[in-house]
């Protein structure tokens, strides 16, 4: 099974069991990420590069993964993903850089 496959799978896995607890708070939480993702004054591949950006500045392997498959999902190519590294470790610093290398890992897989 693929990186990307497991990740998608564990990650499916434990949002169902999350919400199925039935807390109303976290169902709020997540209701919240999702409409924030979705079109609007900015559209959705330019919020999934902001969470991208946040993500590794956060130094968050789950998010940065997640949102990487949003970019490519949303048409990011490889030049603007670069673009996206580079804000990310302006920001970040470069404690960003082992999240990039591992981002890029993702990306090459995600684009086999």
């Amino acid at each position: 099974m693929s990186t990307i496959q497991e990740f998608n799978d564990y990650r499916t896995k434990m949002n169902k069991k999350i919400l199925d607890a039935d807390n109303l708070n976290i169902k709020r939480l997540y209701a919240l990420d999702t409409t924030t993702y979705q079109s609007g004054t900015l559209n959705v591949k330019t919020k999934e590069m902001l969470g991208l950006i946040s993500s590794m500045v956060l130094r968050c392997d789950d998010c940065i993964r997640f949102h990487l498959g949003k970019c490519k999902e949303e048409g990011v190519t490889t030049e603007e993903l670069f673009e996206v590294f580079a804000i990310a470790n302006l920001v970040g610093g470069t404690i960003v850089i082992p999240h990039t290398r591992r981002a890029l890992e993702y990306w090459e897989e995600l684009n086999k």
